[in-house]
């Protein structure tokens, strides 16, 4: 794979093409549901989750991350920064 062509970090997500924004998923260690192809899976040392691009938002939802076990569930609009949301994703629960 190339080096990633995508726009600066602080352009919203919906300026982005949706393959700019799968790639750019696969750079942070996402992996695509090859069944479900809007649902994505990440797996980190000490959690896991579950992305879905939806219509208008991302859905991330931290697997068993809350004090009681459950999971933990954030969206996070389109019209939020690559960065913005980068920053809120990736950091975990």
């Amino acid at each position: 794979m190339s080096e990633l062509s995508l726009p600066p970090a602080d352009t919203p997500l919906y300026n982005h093409p949706l393959p700019d924004i799968e790639q750019w998923l696969q750079a942070q260690g996402c992996r695509q549901d090859t069944g479900d192809l809007h649902r994505w899976q990440l797996e980190k040392a000490t959690w896991k989750a579950e992305l879905a691009l939806d219509i208008e938002e991302l859905t991330i939802r931290y697997l068993g991350a809350g004090v009681d076990g459950r999971d933990i569930q954030r969206t996070f609009k389109y019209s939020l920064s690559r960065q913005d949301v980068e920053n809120a994703v990736f950091s975990g629960p």
